[in-house]
């Protein structure tokens, strides 16, 4: 059934005899290895550029000393998740409190968002590498007794052949989920935690510019 898919991958003796769906998995563990490799740089390797650690006291300083401008440009020069959820704040400054705290909520989803990238497709990985295992389990089953139907069963190579895809390719399926999930809950908690982070900070900020941008009481006239 099989015999054009043996030619082409005779260099390969493990996907030969894991059969045809072999290459789809294959297919699966190359975008996993890319999918992993850009969220590591982007969530473990350049985290401090999404919550920078100081952000926040540099800008508290600056708004103390009344150079709003000045915290604005901060953020415009930072470029970090954590600072364009702080410009937004910014931005709507002297506004009531409940207005900041729903734009800034709102720019913090945007780039939980884009911390998330690719996970939906780690997460669907898991999935159908899980099911390209089964399906050449499926496939492996069916040219046995394929192999049967035609009275070849007196041949021991045939039935061999039939068994090593059933089980090559159902455990090349499980090699790839089982770390794929692994994988995809590790990078699901660091978003998890770097939202929290910005979560924090931001409620600390949405005080800070809410007290800035109210106006200061009058004093009250003396008596003569």
């Amino acid at each position: 059934m099989y015999e054009w898919w043996f030619k082409v991958a005779a260099p390969f003796p493990i996907l030969a005899k894991g059969g045809p769906v072999m290459l789809l998995i294959v297919l699966c563990s190359s975008m996993v290895v890319a999918v992993t490799v850009d969220r590591f740089w982007i969530l473990v390797v350049r985290a401090k550029r999404i919550v920078p650690p100081g952000l926040i006291a540099e800008l508290k300083a600056l708004l103390r000393a009344g150079e709003v401008e000045k915290a604005c440009w901060v953020c415009e020069r930072d470029r970090s998740s954590l600072a364009r959820v702080f410009l937004v704040g910014l931005n709507n400054l002297g506004q009531p409190r409940d207005i900041i705290k729903e734009d800034m909520e709102e720019a913090g989803r945007h780039e939980v968002l884009w911390m998330s990238r690719y996970l939906g497709l780690l997460s669907a990985i898991t999935r159908i590498a899980t099911l390209l295992g089964l399906l050449g389990t499926v496939t492996g089953m069916i040219r046995i007794f394929s192999s049967l139907s035609i009275k070849e069963a007196g041949n021991l190579s045939t039935l061999a052949g039939g068994i090593s895809e059933v089980l090559m390719a159902t455990a090349a399926g499980l090699v790839v989920a089982i770390p794929t999930l692994l994988i995809y809950q590790f990078f699901t908690t660091r978003v998890q935690n770097l939202a929290r982070i910005m979560e924090q900070d931001s409620s600390a900020f949405i005080g800070t510019i809410a007290r800035l941008g109210q106006p200061e009481p009058n004093p009250k006239p003396r008596d003569q």
